[in-house]
């Protein structure tokens, strides 16, 4: 097990025009701790992932792994395990081979090889598969054994670059919760890279939000989730996304929030007073997640509410999403599935918590309120 830290590492290509795809990165990743990459296609989450890895090159900054620097450390030097999306399992060869097969190029010695092949089997309920060629196995059998190859080398950090996508909705929280089991039990060091929200909220002890190769936030699942720095971070943490409405800012006493149009506007609290002081008359984004809207029974009955378009209902059973459009605003609603409704067309008052709203800035993004 080791610590991991990158300081200002950044990745360009000079092919054609420069690009760059990194862009000064500062991690630092505890002994034993689980951080996960997350951000859309083309963040540079993965790119980051394999510059730690050596499988690609660093154009500025150091990333170590332990004490070493390891800049100019191979990739097989750096006593690292990597878990790619593919698999990449040896066709003609058991999945005893397999496991063991990194062990064996290392020349040591037969007995110890069967041992940890035998471990990571039973850690990962591998024991019957053991004489199995990977045609023979599903696909979550086969990730299974591409982890256990990674386990079996015992080394001081294992990276994941979004090892459960080609997997069916199922079988990836079957396999997110054979990775989380993992760590709890080997106390290793784990850095993963996904797109997936969810994988990154139920695996990481902290995430890296990233976004057109820079860190737009790291932080715990929670306090990405309560507390985003910017439009970017509230927008991809949580699903259904956060509802934006832009507008500004007004009032020369109790400020309220008018919707852009001014086709509705709300009362804020005193809380916001001070915040957004600086942000009178100025162009500003409300973010409010769909849990803290709710729809109100009967004419309206607070300051905090806005009448709505009832475009469309999702009743998922437990719960129910309803998508509706404040003048030119489209909201979302997370609500009882009990709850009577209008029919679509309808009007329906929607009242926001205000207790859970942010404010950020519209031109910049970042959070101000």
């Amino acid at each position: 097990m080791a610590r991991v830290k990158l300081e200002g590492v950044r990745k360009i290509y000079t092919e054609g025009a420069q690009q760059v795809a990194v862009d000064r990165v500062d991690l630092d990743v505890k002994d034993g701790e689980f951080v996960v990459l997350v951000g859309p296609s083309g963040c540079g989450k993965s790119t980051t992932l394999r510059m730690i890895a050596g499988l690609e090159s660093i154009s500025a900054g150091t990333v170590k792994i332990g004490d070493r620097v390891v800049n100019d450390v191979p990739p097989k030097a750096r006593d690292i395990a990597m878990v790619f999306q593919n698999y990449a399992l040896y066709p003609h060869m058991s999945v005893r081979e397999n496991l063991g097969f990194a062990l064996k190029l290392k020349n040591m010695p037969g007995a110890e090889i069967d041992k940890r092949v035998k471990a990571a089997a039973a850690t990962l309920g591998l024991d019957e598969y053991l004489d199995r060629k990977p045609r023979n196995l599903s696909g979550g059998q086969r990730q299974r054994v591409a982890l256990g190859r990674a386990i079996v080398r015992q080394p001081q950090a294992f990276l994941f670059d979004e090892p459960l996508s080609n997997l069916d909705a199922q079988m990836r929280v079957s396999m997110r919760r054979e990775i989380a089991r993992l760590h709890q039990e080997l106390k290793v060091t784990m850095i993963y890279v996904t797109h997936d929200q969810v994988e990154a909220m139920t695996l990481g002890d902290r995430i890296v939000v990233m976004s057109k190769g820079h860190v737009m936030q790291i932080d715990t699942p929670i306090n990405l989730y309560e507390k985003p720095k910017n439009r970017f971070v509230a927008g991809f943490i949580g699903n259904p996304a956060m509802n934006f409405v832009n507008g500004t800012v007004e009032g020369g006493g109790p400020s309220r929030f008018v919707a852009e149009g001014r086709d509705w506007e709300i009362n804020l609290p005193s809380r916001f007073a001070a915040p957004l002081a600086a942000a009178r008359g100025k162009a500003v984004t409300l973010g409010i997640r769909p849990e803290d809207v709710s729809v109100v029974a009967g004419p309206r009955v607070a300051a905090a509410t806005a009448t709505a378009r009832l475009d469309l209902v999702e009743s998922l059973g437990n719960e129910t999403f309803i998508y509706a459009r404040a003048g030119r605003h489209d909201l979302t609603a997370r609500i009882s599935p009990t709850q009577t409704l209008p029919p679509l067309g309808g009007n329906v008052v929607l009242a926001f918590n205000l207790d859970r709203a942010h404010f950020f800035d519209a031109i910049s993004g970042e959070r101000v309120g």
